[in-house]
């Protein structure tokens, strides 16, 4: 559930999180920096779990992210891990796409959907009531039904054109907030 900034309705376009009780965040961040494209500029991080840490409910912030080989890679997952995100990790895997004339072109996969559901259950079981999920991920909607079923709160956050279709047709139960209506990241 959201209000507006001040607690005024029309008087400013940011609103806030009212969360009810103990509160775990889940950032799925291959998703959330797949947003850079659309909205032409980078979420950034360090803003972001400034932003959350407002929130006394909040005690739980979870980012989700691949460890590559590369540099900035590495880079990015020590500097989150400084900032205080409880980060999740695991190797980013290179599948084969194609081969054209000898050449192998590889796409990278690292998929977080077991490993946030795992940690879901764990909430669950630790009282939490309130679960907000940066992700457009339309692969999450048996876990938001299900939380819902429990009759806890889902707070789905995403930016324009990066919201599944199964999240959308959502109508009960959960709220879904554009990022740019929430923080200036």
């Amino acid at each position: 559930m959201l209000q507006h900034e001040n607690g005024k309705i029309n008087s400013s376009p940011k609103k806030r999180f009212i969360l009810k009780g103990k509160t775990s965040v889940f950032i799925d961040w291959a998703n959330v920096y797949g947003w850079t494209k659309s909205r032409k500029r980078e979420v950034d991080a360090e803003e972001l779990f400034g932003y959350l840490e407002t929130y006394p409910e909040i005690v739980d912030i979870r980012l989700y992210f691949g460890l590559d080989t590369h540099p900035k890679s590495e880079a990015f997952l020590k500097e989150v891990s400084q900032i205080g995100y409880m980060v999740v990790q695991k190797p980013v895997k290179y599948i084969q796409i194609v081969e054209l004339e000898g050449q192998k072109i590889y796409r990278r996969k690292c998929d977080f959907d077991m490993e946030v559901c795992i940690d879901t259950h764990r909430a669950i079981k630790e009282g939490y009531d309130s679960f907000v999920f940066f992700t457009g991920d339309g692969d999450y909607e048996p876990l938001y039904k299900m939380l819902i079923g429990l009759q806890k709160q889902v707070i789905v956050v995403y930016t324009a054109g990066h919201l599944g279709r199964e999240i959308w047709a959502m109508k009960k139960g959960i709220f879904k907030i554009e990022l740019k209506n929430l923080m200036n990241t």
